[in-house]
């Protein structure tokens, strides 16, 4: 599942994975002031920060910073967790982690708009989406520049510098202390925070499998085998492929 990559010095096949009783169990001993529980129980998370980092390869040339930013939110999820909620700890951590490094990447890019074409643009999103309410179809860029009040010179470069190639994590504009980016007015249906999340929760469960569960819930549901040619493979009956299939699929879901 995880393959061996030395970010910031620090080789990740290495890295510990804890398990929910070790993890219970730093959980008390930081309530009763540990202080080297906190220091075991965040190493036992960098497993963690990894998986998410691993999505933002292709956003970024430099998956150090990355990862010590998603540390930073792994430190900040466990500084607001509270596990007498009954809550998984990665369940609380994955969308903390998650947005401590878009707001790194939003505030990091290297392509800069002025902020007067920024205020522009994001007008043109607002009022694009009243007028289709209104009228139920796109408005004409004559529309658009009559009801902002702006040229259709200054839209269309507005509407420019908030295409490709200008970041997703761009900032458009600020104000009255709200801020907007790119990124806040585009849905991607395919990359959600929430399919990400997922799939971050579906590794660990995974992962914490035995090594014959693992391996048969692999050949079943990622290479597609039958319960007949997994017990071939492995070496053992079909009725306890099937056993041990159901046992772990409902250890997953306890998980997941």
């Amino acid at each position: 599942m995880y393959h061996k990559v030395e970010i910031c010095g620090v080789d990740t096949a290495k890295l510990p994975n804890l398990s929910m009783k070790e993890k219970v169990a730093l959980f008390e001993r930081m309530e009763a002031g540990d202080e080297s529980a906190r220091g075991e129980f965040i190493n036992g998370n960098l497993r963690l920060v990894l998986s998410i980092v691993k999505k933002f390869n292709n956003r970024t040339n430099n998956l150090d910073d990355v990862f010590q930013i998603g540390c930073v939110g792994l430190i900040k999820a466990l500084d607001n967790f509270d596990h007498s909620h009954g809550v998984q700890f990665s369940t609380y951590a994955v969308p903390m982690i998650i947005g401590e490094i878009k707001r790194y990447l939003r505030d990091n890019t290297a392509m800069r708009v002025s902020r007067s074409v920024r205020d522009i643009a994001v007008k043109v999103l607002h009022a694009k989406e009243r007028f289709m309410h209104d009228h139920n179809r796109e408005p004409s860029c004559e529309e658009l520049a009559k009801i902002i009040g702006v040229t259709k010179e200054e839209i269309n470069n507005a509407v420019d510098s908030v295409s490709a190639p200008v970041s997703l994590y761009e900032p458009l504009f600020h104000e009255n202390g709200d801020r907007a980016v790119v990124a806040d007015q585009i849905r991607d249906e395919k990359n959600i925070d929430e399919n990400w999340a997922n799939n971050v929760s579906l590794e660990l469960a995974i992962d914490n499998l035995g090594q014959r569960e693992r391996n048969i819930v692999n050949l079943r549901y990622f290479e597609g085998k039958t319960q007949m040619e997994v017990a071939e493979e492995v070496g053992i009956s079909q009725a306890q492929v099937s056993r041990l299939e159901k046992a772990a699929l409902k250890q997953m879901k306890k998980r997941f």
